[in-house]
């Protein structure tokens, strides 16, 4: 009786902590292709620095390092005095035409997100046109169990699609030109 007693013990344990686990790992792929060489393409996006030349909103930004590993940038978003992000240069290859960096502070009113880390790369379609892709992993803003609908999961996913979609379009509006 006592062995019955444990087993049912552990199966209440078990789906107690299957209610209870927190948010999962959010993920967003874009991508979009564009009439214009890649070697144009990357001359365009590939510094970390000049984001706030390319991305819809990003008014300035604010860069220390370059496009060495390690190099942050702060980005101020909509106005002069405008909600900031900061950003941090995590992998950089100009010979692949790839970057990787990931968010070190965000205001939730504009990107409700947390543990943020992106990918950007252009890669050479061999017929004169080139593939611009960007991906992001993420956690929703809200960390803990009933989120407010402001930093949800349908929340921070629609904030991070709608940048990189916004982003990608303005990229292929400028590279075509």
């Amino acid at each position: 009786m006592t062995r019955s007693l444990l087993v049912f013990l552990a199966c209440l344990l078990y789906v107690g902590q299957s209610f209870a686990h927190g948010p999962s790992r959010l993920k967003v792929e874009e991508s979009i292709v564009v009439k214009a060489p890649a070697a144009k393409v990357w001359a365009l996006i590939g510094d970390f620095c000049t984001i706030d030349k390319w991305a819809p909103g990003i008014i300035k930004s604010d860069c220390q390092g370059g496009n060495e590993i390690g190099a942050s940038r702060v980005l101020t978003l909509g106005k002069e005095g405008g909600p900031q992000i900061a950003e941090e240069l995590q992998k950089y290859d100009a010979a692949t035409m790839t970057y990787k960096y990931k968010i070190t502070k965000t205001d939730m009113t504009v990107l409700p997100v947390t543990t943020y880390s992106s990918f950007l790369s252009v890669k050479d379609n061999g017929d004169g046109t080139s593939t611009v892709g960007w991906r992001a992993g993420f956690y929703r803003g809200h960390p803990n169990n009933n989120p407010p609908a402001d930093q949800n999961d349908e929340a921070a996913t629609k904030a991070v699609t709608g940048a990189y979609q916004g982003g990608l379009a303005h990229i292929k509006e400028l590279a075509e030109k």
